[in-house]
């Protein structure tokens, strides 16, 4: 399905953008729905829940918590209406920490024990940044955010451990401490940056390569600036293996109807 027969991103409203998902449009969702609050999803049985929900508490700045469902239920009140299952553009299924599908949807792999969790996005404080008049190289080039895996170590919890992943948009200088101050006013979607400059302090290797997402080209002079990223779990997922996992796609999420000003802090 193209996406030329669809309202414009930045003019759809976060319903008709899980509308339009459910209906079988798949493509990133960078500048959906500027104003309300992207989240990542990463569901597991309930047997590994409590260690998930750990995981997350350890880990705060990679995997801030905005909601968590009962066992089995696929819709809350960040998305009236919707259905985790079929309302993100994109999915990846693991089964034993091997990516087994990348389906539209997920009804077929839903199960009575899997409790999911939304977690914060980087996505949602894009729309301040582009109001302060930073570049966002990603939207701006088309393609979808780079993620990389890191050579950090998240906190482990229980049967769950994994590598931090983060996000990279890169900045002139002169605008990196704007980038500071406006991400930093939204802890409940990663926050300030965690890294500015050199990839290699992170163990990236090449920072043309990413391990999620599209590369983007980097203008001379503009300094690679690193946030924690969501997809953290899912690289958790990876190394710890649970029977089943379900997230959604890297850079494909979850559009709530929570307001961005509800998660900024003074």
């Amino acid at each position: 399905m193209t996406t030329t027969a669809h309202t414009p991103p930045a003019e759809t409203p976060p319903a008709q953008a899980r509308e339009q998902f459910r209906a079988g449009l798949r493509r990133p969702t960078s500048g959906y729905s500027p104003g309300y609050a992207q989240v990542n999803l990463i569901a597991v049985p309930q047997a590994q829940a409590f260690d998930m929900l750990l995981f997350a508490q350890r880990n705060p700045k990679s995997c801030p918590v905005l909601g968590v469902l009962e066992a089995g239920q696929y819709s809350s009140e960040l998305l009236s209406g919707g259905d985790i299952r079929t309302d993100i553009p994109a999915y990846r299924v693991y089964r034993d920490g091997e990516l087994v599908a990348e389906p539209d949807e997920v009804t077929d792999y839903w199960r009575a024990d899997l409790v999911a969790f939304l977690i914060g996005c980087s996505f949602t404080f894009e729309a301040p940044m582009l109001e302060a008049g930073l570049p966002v190289a990603h939207i701006d080039q088309r393609v979808n955010v780079p993620m990389y895996v890191t050579g950090t170590d998240c906190a482990p919890a229980g049967s769950i451990s994994g590598p931090l992943v983060v996000s990279m948009r890169p900045l002139p200088p002169d605008r990196i401490a704007d980038a500071v101050r406006i991400t930093s006013r939204y802890p409940g979607v990663h926050g300030a940056p965690i890294h500015i400059g050199n990839p290699e302090e992170l163990g990236i290797r090449d920072i043309n390569s990413p391990d999620f997402g599209d590369p983007v080209e980097i203008p001379e002079g503009w300094i690679p600036v690193f946030w924690a990223c969501g997809v953290t779990p899912q690289a958790a997922v990876m190394q710890s293996a649970p029977e089943l996992a379900i997230s959604h796609a890297p850079g494909h999420m979850l559009v709530t109807d929570l307001p961005n000003d509800q998660l900024q802090v003074p």
